[in-house]
């Protein structure tokens, strides 16, 4: 796990994207006039109060969907789950230090844009916290799931950064990026609420106005990363 650690902070590319670029993010949207003003379509909030979760969600997608894949592919293509099989540490164990270190990053992303919003633009922290940290959690093991299953399916660490891409922007999408969930057609709000993000942005912000996440957005959370972590298990290869 030390040495996993050691090498993840030697990528200074995926500590920018996963630490720094949802922050940040969230700081220009926050300069822009617009962003802090109360708007009518979003029930007197401010668009910046419904980018919070979204820049959250961010963090996950990059972590688990573009930054995980690709390391692990690439010990797989170089031989290195199938030298460790010889020894005491198990090639599981290196999965399992991958998921916890690229969700730990996405949990202190998730962290650090609540900060920004709350200091920097007077963004209300969430009034119901055990909902919204229990959504969050649902939605990192979904997030890794998914990656761990981009993992598996991909034969190289460039077709895990391709295939990464590829799911990268429809879960940016229905995780709100470029259209408030809150806005959307009821057609496609009901549409993007099965997807794993768009279930997650839904609950996020039901924990962040003070309610209890509906358990129809937990739910559908949960069974996501139950599926894709068992269709994962199912077709990862070490070799």
């Amino acid at each position: 796990m030390r040495a996993e650690v050691r090498l993840f902070l030697r990528e200074p590319g995926n500590l920018f994207w996963i630490l720094g670029f949802p922050p940040l993010l969230l700081a220009v949207l926050g300069c822009v006039p617009p962003f802090r003003k109360a708007n009518d379509d979003l029930g007197g909030i401010r668009l910046i109060d419904t980018y919070v979760p979204v820049t959250v969600l961010i963090a996950l997608i990059v972590a688990g969907i573009q930054a995980m894949p690709p390391v692990v592919t690439g010990y797989r293509e170089r031989g290195i789950l199938r030298r460790m099989s010889a020894t005491p540490v198990r090639p599981p164990a290196l999965l399992s230090a991958q998921m916890a270190l690229h969700g730990a990053a996405a949990l202190v992303s998730a962290l650090l844009s609540l900060a920004v919003g709350w200091l920097a633009f007077d963004v209300r922290l969430p009034d119901q916290p055990c909902g919204y940290v229990l959504a969050l959690l649902l939605a990192v093991a979904a997030a890794l799931a998914m990656g761990a299953l981009v993992a598996a399916l991909s034969r190289t660490a460039k077709i895990a950064t391709a295939v990464g891409s590829a799911v990268f922007f429809p879960m940016m999408f229905c995780a709100g990026v470029w259209v408030p969930v809150q806005v959307m057609p009821d057609v496609l709000v009901r549409a993007v609420g099965f997807t794993p993000f768009g279930a997650a942005a839904r609950a996020l912000d039901q924990a962040a106005a003070g309610d209890w996440p509906a358990s129809s957005h937990l739910g559908i959370l949960a069974a996501w990363a139950i599926v894709l972590s068992a269709a994962a298990t199912r077709w990862f290869r070490w070799e």
